[in-house]
């Protein structure tokens, strides 16, 4: 029997959480990360928020990388003042994201980032974010679903060719693109919907929930990259 890859995925750190008799701290994740990690063959590992020197050592451990939704990211990492429409820090998963990132491409770890993750992906490598747009999250807690278009000739555009439908939540985007990464998709407004590094190894943004919907092929290009990285 072949070995199913490791894929770590990051995860929320929570004050209060509910569940049964008990209210308490917690780290968490919403069930269609693992869930889609499990769907495209691979093993789901959760990482909490830790120290952020422990990233390179996580890493080493890890098959491939994703980076999951969540929380705006702190203007600071990209040098801007909080727009009155952006959402309260979480600095230490921000911190401890940043650092898994670096970490992956580092050692040229397969990464996806998604939603969030592709932001902060972005921000990584200099980066910077529009901290409000419209039209992207028409209802809060709910998601919608607007069409993306790849761009030819980027590895997205192998994986998935033609234009899709994409469950969509958010509410900021990618400005000006970090060093050495290319839009690979858009939404029909000129958003940037997919970031990648054109490179030998396989790193993938993509600002859409992919496990949010029934489309496995984002995440079976990353584990099958883990046969090749």
């Amino acid at each position: 029997m072949v070995a199913r890859p490791l894929i770590g995925i990051s995860t929320y750190a929570e004050s209060g959480v509910r569940w049964g008799v008990w209210q308490l701290d917690a780290a968490l994740l919403p069930v269609g990360y693992p869930r889609l990690v499990q769907r495209a063959g691979g093993l789901a590992a959760m990482l909490p928020p830790d120290a952020p020197e422990r990233a390179a050592a996580t890493v080493a451990r890890l098959d491939a990388l994703v980076i999951a939704g969540g929380p705006d990211v702190e203007p600071v990492h990209y040098g801007a003042e909080p727009h009155p429409r952006t959402g309260p820090p979480a600095r230490a998963r921000d911190a401890w994201e940043l650092a898994l990132i670096r970490a992956a491409l580092e050692r040229e770890v397969p990464l996806l980032g998604i939603c969030r993750g592709m932001q902060l992906l972005n921000v990584a490598l200099g980066g910077t974010l529009v901290q409000h747009i419209d039209g992207h999250a028409q209802t809060p807690g709910v998601f919608g679903r607007h069409p993306v278009k790849p761009v030819p000739g980027t590895r997205y555009a192998s994986i998935v060719p033609e234009e899709t439908d994409v469950p969509t939540y958010h509410h900021q985007s990618v400005d000006r693109l970090g060093t050495g990464l290319i839009p690979s998709a858009h939404a029909e407004d000129g958003t940037v919907e997919a970031v990648e590094l054109p490179a030998a190894h396989w790193t993938l943004g993509v600002q859409w929930h992919p496990e949010m919907g029934e489309d496995l092929r984002v995440v079976q290009a990353l584990i099958a990259a883990t046969a090749t990285d």
